[in-house]
């Protein structure tokens, strides 16, 4: 073994050392008080560590097969990595681009006829019910570990595109082109990958006006779980087809390895931040936001989706909540919208940000799924035990957790015609006298029905081959 072999060894284990102590950082965010985790029980511990290692999966993912020259789409997150109360009608697809170069996207969809507020094929799979594509220069939401990169003019998104506006043939195909600039005579699919920033950053006065896309990330939003199928993306740098990358060596696996910690504390350490400071999940404090910090069995105001509340889909109007219920109580959600989204979506998820269970058990609904009642408002019931009606979110048993409602507007209406939403909570043997004649209702064989039904989407939505 000669010196630089010996230098590699020593380099090599440092590296790992060093991800082992960050991976150990990263763990304290499970039960240390500084830093602000859910209450500890039995339950909120348990799924804190499975919570962590699925921002391992993230981790390694990100850190070793990152490529922008040599991109390819994967999830961002899935049934094995959940957090930021993902949404469990999405596969949220994502891959690192370099801004100052090209791209090409390519996909086929399934009748996509509802894209054009057609009505579907009977006997053909169909698109997802909504498709949206954002190139952002800027981290990851979460990735720097800091509450100071939501600040307006850290990250930026330089261009986007959905499935409204998508061009797409006759056969399904499509193609979109990701560029700083559109080429002269270039007709189609197009999303910008350069902006120029009218303020300086916020931080850094020295980075250039000129703000490069360093993502492409979006979302597959199912309505029809038992008819709609997965778009496959594919995507290449333009100039690079046909290149390799080059060998592998131990000075980029020592960057790789210690920037795998890196993403998985920094992740850990944000959101509890995120959840605990800015939205007050217990209780608000200095620094919660005004009007979205959370209410217990209460609805914040409706908000825009933006860098100061997370990021999360751009096209998006959301409201959220903190569901504290007893055995013996449920809450009663009513929602009704002025003018209609292109979807709706209402779900639960733990106190660590991670959906509740939406294939094995009913632990998100929307707007295709629910049934709405005669005077046209959605009622939704939360609660630990099944009451026997349609619209029944599944709490699995935590006694607390999150709800989290999004409306999705590719032109966002004004906001005197947003939707409203509010709660307030029963007895749980109530709850049937609380709701309207002619509410919906569900017999235990057709819920148990409706659950297989929901597996079978969500094995097909998230298979690997």
């Amino acid at each position: 073994m000669n010196s630089r072999d010996n230098s590699s060894v020593e380099d090599l284990r440092a590296a790992w050392d060093d991800m082992i102590e960050t991976l150990q950082s990263a763990r304290e965010a499970i039960d240390n008080p500084k830093l602000m985790p859910p209450p500890s029980n039995d339950r909120n511990l348990a799924e804190g560590y499975r919570y962590l290692m699925g921002f391992m999966h993230y981790g390694i993912e990100r850190a070793f097969h990152e490529d922008p020259k040599h991109p390819y789409f994967r999830n961002a997150l899935s049934i094995i990595n959940r957090s930021t109360v993902d949404n469990a009608d999405a596969i949220y697809f994502y891959a690192p681009i370099d801004g100052r170069a090209s791209y090409r996207v390519r996909g086929r969809a399934g009748d996509f006829r509802h894209w054009r507020g057609e009505p579907a094929l009977e006997s053909a799979p169909k698109a997802p019910f909504y498709m949206i594509f954002e190139a952002i220069d800027g981290v990851m939401a979460g990735d720097s570990g800091s509450l100071k990169e939501l600040t307006p003019g850290v990250k930026i998104q330089t261009g986007r595109l959905d499935s409204s506006g998508m061009e797409v043939d006759e056969n399904g195909w499509f193609e979109i082109l990701l560029a700083p600039e559109r080429p002269e005579n270039h007709e189609g699919n197009f999303i910008s990958t350069l902006k120029v920033a009218k303020k300086p950053h916020p931080f850094d006065p020295d980075t250039p006006a000129e703000r490069y896309a360093s993502s492409i990330s979006g979302r597959q939003l199912f309505y029809d779980w038992d008819n709609e199928e997965s778009i496959y993306l594919e995507i290449e740098q333009l100039g690079e087809e046909g290149t390799s990358p080059p060998a592998y060596d131990g000075q980029t696996a020592a960057v790789e390895l210690r920037q795998c910690g890196d993403l998985v504390r920094n992740q850990m350490h944000f959101w509890n931040a995120f959840w605990t400071i800015l939205l007050g999940t217990y209780g608000e404090r200095k620094g919660s936001i005004p009007g979205v910090a959370f209410k217990r069995n209460a609805f914040n105001t409706v908000n825009a989706s933006s860098g100061a509340t997370g990021g999360g889909q751009s096209t998006n109007l959301t409201a959220g909540s903190v569901f504290e219920l007893a055995d013996d109580e449920a809450l009663i959600i009513e929602s009704s919208v002025k003018i209609p989204p292109q979807y709706i979506g209402l779900q639960l998820g733990n106190l660590w940000g991670e959906s509740l269970e939406y294939g094995d058990r009913v632990g998100s609904l929307n707007g295709f799924q629910m049934a709405a009642d005669n005077d046209d408002v959605f009622r939704i019931v939360v609660s630990h035990r099944d009451p026997g009606v349609a619209n029944w979110l599944d709490t699995s048993g935590h006694p607390e957790g999150f709800i989290t409602a999004r409306w999705t507007y590719s032109e966002k209406p004004a906001e005197r015609d947003w939707p409203s939403i509010s709660a307030r909570k029963v007895r749980f043997e109530d709850v049937r006298a609380q709701l309207p004649v002619g509410t919906a209702l569900i017999t235990p064989e057709d819920r148990r029905d409706q659950v297989s039904r929901r597996q079978r989407h969500v094995r097909r939505r998230f298979r690997v081959f």
